[in-house]
């Protein structure tokens, strides 16, 4: 009897081993049939922040022709922040997937809940089968990288260190005391090289690494340009002439409302250039920007080269996006701590696979968006706790419905507050009481305020109606109807 039983079980091993190989095999084929997935990141691009994308001035070839290749997004928005370093917010709701505010309350407890439950982005790369890698800027204040991802290195928590060299300048064209390609003044020099291209040679080095890896690779390359401190080689600085540089066509001195608004002298961007703006100190930042730009491009260029050599270009899903925007003399501000578009309006293109080329959404979507959409392109399930959702249907199909009615951003816990639907924008400025209405179509500087006028009535009701809807679901709990009752009687 024994001898019998004892063949049973061996039959039936028999029959269970090629099945169990099979489900194994399975499941290897389907890691090795995922795409790879390369991320790169920049900070403080300004949505027109490449030749590509409007600017005509600035020479950046590479990511024109990345852009060029795939489908961008025209009206990506952020949701603003909760201080000064607007990248923290716009970051860490990256990762975990959550509205502004709801992703505030967690970093209060540091993510405990959400890491443990394996919620975050590179968690759920990794889940699904992905080797993950970070290098560069990461601004997540309450979990760092490494806690994340299976490789992280050369990672910085913000911008690069800089001196005060760096502030309050040029005083005059005699002003001299800072130049871009001074290794002495440390920030991006800080390592002897460039840290744009220690990140290109730390993601190069990687895919080199793991060319012929079993498993798709998730890579999160991060540089920290076009953040200041505006260092780069000499003759990257030298490709620009500072008397052709055009002013953005809403330049002014200083913006009215600056301190009420939160972004006035003291903080620490506005410190860049000297008050009142001149127009040449805002020249003289525009050049050296665009030179981080350029350099930046030729970084990434380096990148995609390396793709392609590596035989990873056919099989990589690309998706280049800005972490905020920036005011570069705009409205008479240097930072990214407003609601105009230049601070919260950011590019945002996927690249790469079978993805339409060439071409553009105008449908309004969020900036952190690109992680659910990254999850259906590639073939993942879903978290369930996601805030954000999925433009992957809007990405293939240029005609669906923008799945958005409404956009929302706010700064601070009550200084500044923004609803837009993509045509028209409503900005609140809490300390001033002061209510602005743009026509983005027809005024896309912002400098024409309809606020007032009776015939946009409707259009101000069904915005505030979207403006109580989307801020609710981000976990705000500033009343803006308290500063403004009779606005908001009836909504």
């Amino acid at each position: 009897m024994k001898n019998v039983l004892c063949a049973g079980a061996i039959a039936t091993s028999m029959i269970a081993m090629p099945q169990l190989l099979f489900a194994a095999q399975t499941e290897e084929h389907q890691r090795k049939e995922k795409p790879n997935v390369l991320f790169l990141f920049v900070d403080d691009m300004t949505y027109d922040g490449l030749n590509v994308l409007g600017n005509s001035e600035i020479i950046s070839p590479n990511l024109d022709k990345l852009v060029s290749s795939g489908v961008r997004f025209s009206n990506t928005y952020i949701m603003g922040g909760w201080n000064g370093a607007i990248s923290i917010a716009s970051r860490s709701q990256l990762i975990t997937g959550r509205y502004i505010w709801n992703t505030h309350k967690a970093e209060k407890t540091k993510y405990k809940a959400e890491v443990a439950n394996q919620e975050m982005w590179p968690q759920v790369m990794k889940k699904a089968g992905y080797k993950t890698f970070q290098t560069g800027k990461w601004h997540m204040t309450a979990v760092t990288s490494q806690q994340l991802f299976d490789k992280a290195v050369k990672v910085r928590g913000g911008m690069p260190q800089d001196t005060e060299d760096a502030y309050n300048r040029p005083l005059s064209r005699d002003d001299h005391a800072w130049t871009p390609w001074d290794k002495s003044k440390g920030g991006y020099w800080s390592e002897g090289k460039h840290w744009s291209e220690i990140l290109a040679d730390e993601t190069i080095s990687y895919m080199e690494q793991n060319r012929d890896s079993k498993e798709p690779l998730f890579m999160f390359c991060s540089f920290n340009a076009p953040h200041d401190p505006r260092q780069s080689p000499e003759e990257y600085v030298n490709m620009y002439d500072v008397d052709k540089i055009s002013l953005p066509g809403n330049f002014m001195p200083i913006h009215p409302l600056c301190e009420e608004m939160k972004s006035g002298k003291v903080l620490r961007d506005e410190r860049l250039a000297p008050f009142p703006r001149t127009s040449y100190a805002v020249r003289k930042h525009l050049q050296e920007y665009y030179a981080l730009i350029t350099h930046l491009d030729a970084q990434v260029g380096r990148i995609l080269e390396a793709l392609r050599k590596n035989g990873m270009d056919k099989n990589t899903l690309i998706v280049f996006a800005a972490d905020n925007g920036l005011a570069m003399g705009h409205h008479g501000l240097l930072g990214k701590q407003s609601m105009y578009d230049h601070s919260v309006k950011v590019p945002l293109a996927f690249c790469g696979l079978n993805l339409p080329k060439g071409e553009v959404r105008n449908q309004l979507v969020y900036l952190q968006d690109l992680v659910p959409t990254v999850y259906d392109l590639v073939g993942i399930e879903k978290p369930t706790h996601l805030d954000f959702i999925s433009q992957a249907d809007i990405l293939k199909h240029s005609k669906k419905k923008s799945l958005r009615e409404v956009a929302y951003a706010a700064y601070l816990q009550d200084a500044q507050r923004m609803v837009t639907d993509g045509r028209y924008k409503l900005y609140f400025i809490p300390h001033a009481k002061k209510v602005l209405l743009f026509e983005l179509e027809s005024d896309p500087l912002e400098m024409k305020n309809l606020f007032g006028d009776t015939k946009y009535n409707k259009i101000v009701k069904k915005l505030l109606t979207g403006y109580l809807k989307e801020s609710k679901a981000s976990g705000d709990t500033f009343d803006l109807s308290t500063v403004y009752p009779e606005l908001f009687q009836g909504i």
